[in-house]
């Protein structure tokens, strides 16, 4: 949308009051961050966490409440990005990993719960038919890329545009960010199955793998058309390479992923965030042919790879709490809670609309439908701040870019609750969101 000078200054002046506000509601969250800037670079030591003026800090958690360390309560609709799946304070996650710290940690050896785990995620995953483990779904996808080169014998990946596969894995609109790991990358642009399909003739001999998200997830929640996977899927095949499906995200849209609910197999499959209840955790596996390397001809180190932890606390988290009847719940609350967003904001009339899929989602400030990422404008970037500030102040902690992730423990009536926070500022935003009808 085209803004006028006399709309931007209205923006400018709504920032400046909503950022005072926090300032003056936020003062211990502003005192750890000026101490926090004289030890570590930024203040933070995780960029997604930080933001203007300064990062709340956070106290404590339970359920899916959290108290900053001002006093302030709010609904968690963050779920620390998809990986709080579980809440704050899942009563059989902590006795797990309690149970498992009676026993010892740091045993420098295999365990039962590794075994049991793997038989879990092989019988749930479609396209998983041996798993390793990681630390992060990072090293996990760094891990099936290095599987994929070896196997093919080739050396180039292609990736999307708005992608995000870890900290060193990292896409913008314009192609690889500069903390990207320095593979040799071809890049094209999400749910564009003819310039993908192009681009990998073009690569066929030396194009090792394809990494793909079912959902880009920091790249605005924005869903994968079907024809565009299976395009992947057929070019892939036909050029010999291998198509890695990033569910580090969306293995929670069902028991066996978003790949399940859309009966699509990759050859591989990257898994991470929420699995381990909390605690550190990454997974990737496929192909009996292709993970066999693994057997004594490739080496997979990692220190905390199996963890007591993380194993202990996995086994229970999606082995007895995330059942596919909870997953399937949780998925349709997603929807439904998407699809009231949508409804108030169109009746409304004004240009904000939600994007996602299951129980993610990620708001925008254009008209829907959005296939691909971009990068927002000046303006779309303050009405993002804004709506983060505003949104706040109504008692609800969510992504500084506008995603919420459910985890299971919120309630229905906070989740009401936000959808009238939402209308409400949309209603007082109005002016400064301008009409459905106008283009970005």
């Amino acid at each position: 949308m085209s803004a006028t000078p006399e709309c931007d200054s209205t923006l400018e002046s709504s920032l400046l009051e909503a950022r005072g506000r926090f300032i003056a509601k936020h003062p211990r969250s502003c005192e750890l961050h000026n101490q926090a800037r004289t030890v570590m670079p930024g203040g933070n030591t995780r960029s997604v966490l930080y933001y203007q003026p300064f990062p709340i800090a956070m106290e404590k958690g339970e359920g899916s409440s959290l108290w900053d360390i001002d006093g302030h309560e709010f609904v968690n609709l963050c779920g620390e990005y998809t990986a709080g799946l579980f809440g704050h304070s899942e009563m059989r996650i902590h006795a797990a990993i309690q149970q498992a710290m009676t026993r010892g940690l740091n045993l420098a050896a295999v365990g039962r719960a590794e075994c049991e785990l793997a038989q879990i995620i092989c019988a749930r995953v479609p396209s998983i038919e041996l798993v390793r483990f990681t630390n992060s779904g990072t090293e996990a996808n760094l891990m099936a890329l290095t599987a994929a080169r070896v196997h093919t014998g080739r050396d180039m990946i292609l990736a999307f545009r708005g992608g995000y596969h870890g900290g060193v894995l990292l896409f913008t609109p314009q192609g690889p960010s500069p903390v990207t790991v320095p593979f040799p990358w071809v890049v094209a642009d999400y749910n564009d199955p003819d310039a993908a399909t192009a681009v990998i003739e073009q690569n066929r001999d030396r194009l090792a793998a394809v990494i793909v998200e079912p959902m880009l997830g920091s790249g605005g929640c924005i869903p994968a058309e079907i024809s565009f996977l299976q395009a992947l899927g057929k070019a892939t095949r036909g050029a010999g390479a291998l198509l890695i499906f990033d569910e580090v995200m969306t293995s929670r849209m069902s028991d066996g992923g978003l790949q399940k609910r859309l009966g699509i197999v990759p050859d591989l499959t990257t898994l991470g965030k929420y699995m381990a209840g909390g605690m550190s955790f990454g997974a990737f596996g496929g192909r009996a042919d292709v993970m066999s390397l693994f057997d004594g001809r490739l080496p997979h180190a990692g220190t905390f790879n199996n963890n007591v932890l993380s194993m202990a606390a996995a086994r229970v988290a999606i082995g007895e709490i995330f059942t596919p009847s909870a997953a399937e719940e949780l998925y349709e609350r997603g929807e439904r809670l998407r699809a009231s967003l949508n409804d108030r904001l169109m009746k409304l009339g004004v240009a904000m609309h939600f994007s996602g899929v299951g129980s993610l989602a990620t708001a925008h400030y254009r008209a829907p439908t959005i296939r691909r990422s971009y990068t927002p404008t000046a303006r779309e970037d303050g009405l993002r701040e804004l709506f983060f500030l505003d949104i706040l102040q109504a008692g609800f902690y969510l992504a500084r870019r506008g995603m919420i992730a459910l985890s299971l423990p919120v309630q229905q009536s906070d989740l009401d609750r936000f959808v009238d926070a939402v209308d409400e500022f949309a209603r007082a935003r109005r002016r400064l969101l301008g009409p459905l009808n106008a283009v970005a």
